[in-house]
């Protein structure tokens, strides 16, 4: 068997490198998406010739993450079918994306097939969009922003350090207390709520080693919105979590709108946010079909077939 370990904060250099190399825009190549929610979907993973292999359970069940790297790709996804293999499971390959489809068949023609996985497309949106909100399709989300420079007109911005990091964690423990019975009731469960907080945890923990930079949003003097985000490639972005207060109206797009602008400044090479997937939930798909992606990262999970 292939020697998978949980991912620790150790690991973070070699990862990065591999999936630098591969270039993928997908949210699961961010090594603080690997971190941040190994507990929620059991991720492992090891290095094998210019590869990350990650090991994981997802919504249909154990799997592995396309190998991300550079070099001959028919040893790696050998050492995979063997491990699989080994451990009596069939060989799933997750989170796929239609040119990681078009490589394994160069590879292993006619061997792996494909089910579609639309709840987990990420959303991809220009940065420049999402930083000015022009056109008459954004035009509510400037409205949402007028109405709240309105009632906040002291409002303002800080990036997220270590000073101010503990009011994030404060506003996020206020907000899960507010919204708690709202969410019991409506899609979400008590199990994804507890997944989040754990993850959100490790965030704020790690928050320096991760390389993460975040954003947040002031109104009367205290923290009403933040988000916080990493690269995953040269050209993307991932927004990792945001959190707003929702009876404020305004703060959820004046966050996205304030940290796109940051971003764009920080880091001029980016073209486009990765605000991630929907995970099938309807007012959640709404809220982000609302700022119309400009791309979607295509996904399906592919078995091998046991000839």
């Amino acid at each position: 068997m292939i020697a998978f370990h949980p991912p620790e904060i150790e690991d973070k250099p070699w990862i990065d490198a591999c999936f630098r190399a591969a270039g993928n825009r997908g949210c699961e190549y961010s090594f603080a998406t690997v971190f941040l929610w190994s507990r929620t979907f059991q991720q492992e993973v090891a290095q094998m010739d210019g590869y990350v292999l990650e090991r994981l359970c997802g919504r249909v069940g154990n799997g592995y993450l396309f190998p991300a790297g550079s070099g001959p790709l028919k040893p790696v996804l050998d050492a995979l079918e063997a491990d699989a293999a080994e451990r009596g499971d069939i060989c799933r390959l997750l989170c796929v994306t239609p040119e990681q489809l078009e490589q394994l068949e160069q590879v292993r023609p006619g061997r792996y097939t494909c089910t579609p996985d639309r709840d987990g497309w990420d959303y991809l949106y220009d940065i420049q969009k999402l930083a000015e909100l022009g056109g008459k399709k954004l035009h509510s989300k400037r409205n949402h922003i007028h109405r709240f420079e309105e009632r906040y007109p002291d409002w303002k911005v800080e990036e997220i350090t270590i000073d101010n990091l503990a009011e994030c964690a404060e506003m996020d423990l206020e907000w899960n207390r507010l919204y708690r019975q709202e969410r019991e009731n409506g899609e979400e469960t008590a199990q994804s709520r507890m997944d989040e907080r754990h993850a959100m945890s490790k965030a704020f923990a790690y928050y320096e080693p991760l390389g993460l930079s975040g954003l947040l949003l002031r109104a009367e003097g205290r923290v009403v919105a933040f988000t916080m985000g990493s690269p995953i490639s040269v050209d993307t972005f991932d927004v990792h979590f945001e959190k707003a207060y929702g009876e404020i109206q305004g703060a959820y797009t004046m966050i996205n709108r304030e940290f796109a602008r940051w971003v764009r400044d920080r880091y001029p090479e980016v073209r486009y946010l990765n605000r991630e997937d929907d995970m099938g939930l309807e007012g959640l798909r709404k809220a982000k079909e609302s700022y119309y992606p400009d791309c979607m990262v295509e996904k399906c999970s592919v078995v091998c077939r046991r000839d």
